[in-house]
């Protein structure tokens, strides 16, 4: 082969490495946050509308936690709640993501019951004056269409192993025995919220105990009851991430998105939460009155 055809070659090959390289580092820096960068971050992760499937926003905070360049993160709170398995599970998530790195809980519209019960696991609470929050309490619903079963000549029937197998079954009425047993349940649950917000806001669980009834709080009656650490908007809480992380200078911050058609899951996510499930019986739920407030 001549020198010149080598070179040629040679030319060739180094061009295409030079390529395949910058293809692999571009594709490496936009997916996943841009995990080229090295210099120190905040993350900006959301939780959003009624909390139904803990499974993408628990991903994301574990990714959070395995990335050495993410030294901040602030969880930014838009949700009325929602179921409370899923809830507590995003809580366990907050409190192991909050051992490792700075976690503020920043609260807009909304973060009130399940969505509460999430920011108490972070290291600081920040919400606006005119945020929603507080609802610590537990509800549970279901319907009862026996009479209007009845007018259109429907007429169910229940084959069941125990007692309190149907409780809340849309059939028949609710007996003074599963009421007992549903309110026992609901003390029970409402008892781990109380003692979960005493736990991470360093307060009496007896003085948690006198507010956790339902009712709601603006972020400034919040504040004053020390459910919250301070008022501020999400560029305040981003500052206050990093500096409580000891950063210098202007922080780069990294935005984690809900994946796909982000309103339309959070239409489709308040419907099962409080229409279709009502359906199906019983629900227990950290929910605030209103998701649309």
């Amino acid at each position: 082969m001549k020198f010149e055809q080598f070179r040629n070659l040679f030319a060739a090959v180094g061009a295409a490495f030079f390529l395949l390289l910058v293809i692999t580092l571009l594709f490496a820096y936009f997916s996943g946050g841009r995990k080229l960068s090295m210099s120190d971050k905040v993350a900006v992760v959301k939780l959003q509308g009624v909390i139904i499937d803990p499974t993408e926003i628990n991903e994301q905070l574990r990714e959070v936690a395995e990335r050495d360049d993410i030294k901040a993160v602030v969880l930014r709170i838009d949700s009325p709640g929602g179921a409370v398995g899923p809830s507590q599970e995003i809580y366990g998530e907050v409190k192991k993501l909050a051992k490792s790195k700075v976690v503020v809980a920043s609260m807009g519209a909304v973060a009130a019951s399940g969505g509460y019960y999430v920011a108490v696991a972070a290291n600081k609470i920040v919400a606006n004056p005119g945020t929603i929050t507080g609802s610590i309490g537990v509800i549970v619903e279901f319907i009862n269409a026996e009479e209007l079963l009845g007018k259109l000549g429907i007429k169910g029937y229940v084959v069941k192993s125990g007692q309190f197998k149907d409780t809340g079954s849309p059939l028949r009425g609710m007996t003074d025995a599963e009421r007992k047993y549903l309110q026992a349940l609901v003390n029970d649950v409402n008892g781990q919220f109380a003692r979960a917000v005493a736990d991470g806001r360093n307060l009496k669980l007896e003085d948690v105990e006198k507010i956790a009834d339902g009712r709601i709080f603006t972020g400034a009656q919040a504040k004053e009851l020390g459910l919250i650490d301070s008022l501020g908007s999400l560029a305040d809480s981003i500052a206050l991430s990093a500096g409580l992380a000891g950063l210098k200078g202007k922080p780069e911050i990294i935005y984690f998105e809900k994946k796909g058609f982000g309103w339309l899951r959070t239409l489709v996510d308040e419907s099962i939460a409080r229409g279709i499930s009502n359906l199906t019986g019983l629900r227990i739920m950290y929910l605030a009155p209103n998701p649309a407030m």
